[in-house]
């Protein structure tokens, strides 16, 4: 075979190989929201925001309380969806889906905390419109500390639940995240690679191994609402490629020594170190409350609510 022959046959059987991989991760994110599972009882509503629209809800009557979901592309809302109608008892509650993830759109760029610090003071300027107190899970604990430090009079009180340690908020992207995220933003091959991270197994195995403290309480239809919120919007794999490369974190000591509206920290023992994670947020300000919860890991307000709930009621009520 001549050398053009050659050529020609292997620009044929790329061009080929990409075309099945385009349709191949066309098809994975058709199928994957076709069961609108995120779609629920409550009004879904629009916020207008200057980077991309923004789904929320808005439930119930009383001070307003903001629940903020745990920052990676498998989250939205759904995360509080047992505790919503509970708390809207004595509660105006909204939540919301954050830029790049859920129902919101999902703008092909990076990510920062100081995207999402802006997004939710905008948020609770332009659509709350009075001081809101948030509940923010894991690793969106951070954003919710930066917020109340640059703009403390939109807050009234903070609750974290098992916010990620201080160590792992400050960490920054190295040159090999840097590389891992130019391969991730790549059309075909960074999509793909997105794929088989958040394939419907890998997501039943983190909620297994890490976010349930019992995997035999991981439902069918939780892990159906993750699979579907990680292949909604235009660039699903954006917040992705983020947050795993460290773009979305941020030191957190000067905001955490800086703020004086009251912060209360909720973990469980499950997590290994979590009693001492508890103790260096206290370190660093010593007007801090905390409780260990006895039961849940990971995300007690979908493995455990009712604990969760009590303790929102206790210090936020």
């Amino acid at each position: 075979m001549s050398t053009k022959n050659k050529l020609l046959t292997i620009l044929t059987l790329s061009a080929g190989a990409a075309a099945s991989m385009a349709c191949l991760n066309k098809y994975i994110q058709l199928s994957a929201s076709s069961k609108n599972v995120l779609e629920n009882d409550f009004p879904s509503l629009c916020y207008r925001w200057r980077l991309g629209n923004i789904h929320y809800q808005k439930v119930g009557t009383g001070k307003p309380l903001l629940l903020i979901h745990d920052l990676n592309a498998i989250s939205s809302s759904y995360e509080w969806k047992a505790l919503v109608k509970p708390l809207s008892e004595h509660f105006t509650v909204y939540t919301i889906d954050l830029l790049g993830c859920g129902r919101s759109e999902k703008p092909n760029m990076t990510y920062t905390n100081y995207l999402y610090v802006q997004l939710i003071c905008d948020f609770i300027k332009s659509v709350i419109g009075r001081r809101t107190s948030v509940a923010a899970s894991k690793a969106s604990a951070p954003i919710a500390l930066m917020a109340c430090s640059c703009n403390s009079e939109l807050f009234e009180n903070l609750l974290l639940i098992n916010p990620d340690s201080i160590q792992t908020c400050s960490q920054v992207p190295g040159k090999s995240a840097k590389l891992y995220k130019f391969i991730l933003d790549l059309p075909l091959i960074g999509t793909f690679i997105y794929h088989i991270s958040t394939s419907r197994q890998n997501i039943q195995t983190v909620f297994a191994n890490e976010y349930f403290e019992n995997p035999f309480s991981v439902h069918r239809t939780l892990i159906d609402a993750y699979y579907e919120s990680s292949h909604l919007g235009v660039s699903p794999k954006s917040v992705y490629s983020s947050t795993v490369c460290h773009y979305t974190k941020c030191n957190i000591l000067n905001a955490l020594k800086k703020i004086d509206n009251s912060i209360y920290i909720l973990g469980c023992k499950s997590i290994n170190e979590m009693e001492e994670r508890l103790e260096e947020f206290k370190k660093y300000n010593p007007a801090i409350e905390t409780t260990l919860l006895s039961e849940g890991k990971e995300l007690p307000q979908l493995e455990c609510p009712s604990a969760v709930l009590q303790a929102i009621n206790t210090y936020l009520y």
